[in-house]
Formats: structure tokens, sequence, C-alpha cells
């Protein structure tokens, strides 16, 4: 069978994070909103940087882990702007996610962090985006959030 990942990610994302807006418990969990403060992408696919104004919506299940929904804009290193929707699961042991929540930097390898993206734009220089998903293999740290991004192929 053939391989549906490509083996090396297209661009990394660096999004800086302001604090987190706590809603409280709602009939389908804790509801948080993070703000997303700008940021940088680099990699051989897409250079560029995460415009502030974006946000990443979760809610806190009752088993712990974190269903995520961020929207987000990149604007390329040529000025090409593209739309970012990701959806994804964060968990892991309870003391791993006590630690990250604590906003200490926490070795990724012990909890899961996995977003599917799609991308939209109108500029012909990246319409490429248009036509992929990827996933993503994410790392949290106390203000900000990695994300490696790897094409399905």
């Amino acid at each position: 069978m053939a391989a549906i990942l490509a083996t090396q990610p297209i661009f990394q994302i660096h999004a800086d994070l302001a604090a987190i807006t706590d809603l409280g418990r709602t009939p389908y969990g804790v509801r948080r909103i993070i703000d997303i403060l700008g940021g940088t992408v680099t990699g051989p696919r897409l250079t560029g940087r995460v415009l502030p104004g974006g946000a990443d919506w979760q809610i806190i299940r009752s088993d712990g882990a974190a269903d995520i929904q961020a929207r987000y804009t990149i604007q390329s290193d040529t000025g090409a702007r593209i739309l970012v929707s990701s959806e994804g699961l964060r968990h892991g042991p309870p003391e791993v996610l006590e630690r990250l929540a604590r906003g200490d930097n926490v070795d990724p390898s012990l909890y899961y962090f996995r977003t599917v993206m799609r991308f939209e734009t109108s500029d012909p220089s990246v319409e490429w985006l248009n036509r992929i998903l990827a996933l993503a293999r994410g790392q949290r740290e106390p203000n900000a959030v990695r994300l490696d991004v790897y094409e399905v192929i």
C-alpha cells in the first residue's frame, strides 16, 4: 500500500497565543478561547507569517481531551493571504495535561496533539493549498503552539 502522508513537513507554524479566556462549563464541556497574536511560517513549500486576529476555540471534554477548532490567516512572504481552518485533539495522561496547564515545557511525545487542516486562498502562487488536506503534529508551549504540517498525498 502506498504512503498517504508526506514524510517531511511542508512547513512549520509557530503561533504566539494570548492568555486563555475561560468561559466555564457549558453543556458541551469547559469552553475556552485562545486568541492568536501572530507568528511565523517556515518550510520548503511555504514561508510567511501568521497574522493577528485568529483564535483557537476549545472544549475540554469530560475525559480531559481538548477538542480544538482554530481559524486564522497566514500571509506568505510574497503577500498571498491564506485562510487556515483546523480541527484536532489534544490529550494525554492527567499529570502531563496538568503540566501543560501550568505552562511547563512538556516533551510532545508524552501527549497526543494532532489537527486536520484545510486552506483557502485566491492567490495563484499558492492555489495548490486549495486542493490539499494536511495533518499537523502539535506542541504546546507556555505562550505559543508549534505545528509540523504534513501534506496528505
